[in-house]
């Protein structure tokens, strides 16, 4: 970028005692959860940067997708070609989705000093990372670009949030996750960027299937009997069978499972693996949870107590016989929605995993020149 003597004299003037240095910052993040994130803190985070530096802040932020390299490895001239719109930038900081992991440890920020640019990987973050954290890594990375020597002036304001180690030769730094926590925060972090929720829309012909199913058991009796005699350990057991069920099915039918193409890259993608498994679970047991609600609320419209009573030999009809019915019906129907899954269009479902929104980058970077990180 050419501005590493820019940036340095900008800090120089801002920790300096008149305290009249500008401060320019690039904030990038990539489209969906890292962007929403980036929104949320700001404004909170050019006015920290306002009371430690003591120095005029401009905040801009830009939303794109950064690319990456079919090693994996970020795509660095595709993030010059985005910092070259905004020539005024001192420091960028850029906000990824993609998962990183280095030196067989999930990674949560690297700084490039030389480029004055730092890549946090929001997944490494977890799940339920509050904007505080955010806020102390986003100050943490500004703080490793700080030329030797010029600190601000509230240093008590500036985290020093982990540890940073440093490659000599390349002058960049890490910041790794913790080595035992570390892989389930990234893998938790994966899931809940895919928004597993949000995948039951794409399935609608699996949840047409489910339904049109389950609403059997509302009408036949030899279903009232079955559910009203088996145990509740037995019920359990079989909703668990049936979303195992599907969540196998939509692996198979749609190729989620991945392979690693090295043996470098074989704790990467079962952390994708692992992800994409604990998406569909998620997904699956929402969709049986709408189901047995709709089952149930059909069910106690439709189906009178005395008539049930009478089915199931009881002298009157409960509420948990209610929901017995509405529970094993709705096994039924998620293993028919397994079936009708098989007419939802794959790419929808492949674009909802780490794996895949990976491949699209890798694919548009492959025609274009290379940098890694």
């Amino acid at each position: 970028m050419g501005k590493a003597s820019e940036f340095a004299a900008a800090l120089a003037m801002a920790a300096g005692p008149c305290h009249s240095g500008k401060m320019h910052i690039l904030l990038i993040c990539d489209p969906g959860p890292p962007s929403r994130r980036v929104a949320a803190l700001k404004d909170e985070f050019a006015e920290l940067l306002r009371q430690d530096f003591e120095s005029e802040v401009t905040v801009d932020v830009c939303t794109e997708a950064l690319r990456v390299q079919a090693d994996h490895r970020l795509e660095l001239s595709t993030l010059d070609a985005i910092v070259d719109r905004y020539p005024a930038a001192d420091l960028v900081i850029m906000l990824t989705d993609i998962p990183r992991h280095t030196q067989g440890k999930p990674l949560i920020a690297e700084v490039l000093p030389a480029r004055n640019i730092a890549v946090i990987s929001c997944p490494t973050l977890g799940a339920l990372t509050t904007k505080r954290r955010l806020l102390k890594i986003y100050m943490s990375c500004v703080n490793q670009l700080l030329p030797d020597g010029h600190l601000p002036t509230k240093t008590h304001r500036l985290p020093r949030w982990g540890r940073w180690s440093s490659r000599s030769e390349t002058g960049r730094r890490t910041l790794h996750a913790h080595t035992f926590t570390g892989g389930t925060r990234l893998v938790v972090g994966m899931t809940m960027a895919n928004e597993p929720l949000r995948m039951a829309r794409r399935l609608s012909r699996a949840m047409a299937a489910a339904a049109a199913t389950g609403a059997f058991g509302i009408f036949y009796s030899s279903i009232w009997q079955m559910s009203h005699h088996l145990s509740t350990a037995r019920l359990i057991s079989i909703g668990a069978i049936a979303i195992a069920v599907m969540v196998g099915w939509l692996i198979t039918i749609n190729r989620l499972w991945d392979r690693p193409v090295n043996e470098r890259l074989a704790q990467v993608v079962f952390y994708y693996n692992l992800s994409t498994v604990l998406t569909l679970i998620i997904c699956v047991t929402g969709l049986y949870a709408l189901l047995v609600i709709g089952i149930l609320a059909g069910g106690l419209i439709v189906i009178d107590p005395e008539f049930m009573a009478q089915t199931i030999h009881r002298p009157d009809a409960r509420l948990t016989n209610y929901l017995d019915i509405a529970w094993l019906s709705a096994a039924m129907g998620v293993v028919a929605g397994a079936l009708g899954s098989s007419f939802d269009s794959d790419i929808d479902l492949k674009n909802l995993t780490h794996a895949q929104r990976l491949r699209s980058r890798v694919y548009i970077a492959q025609d274009d020149e290379t940098g890694t990180t």
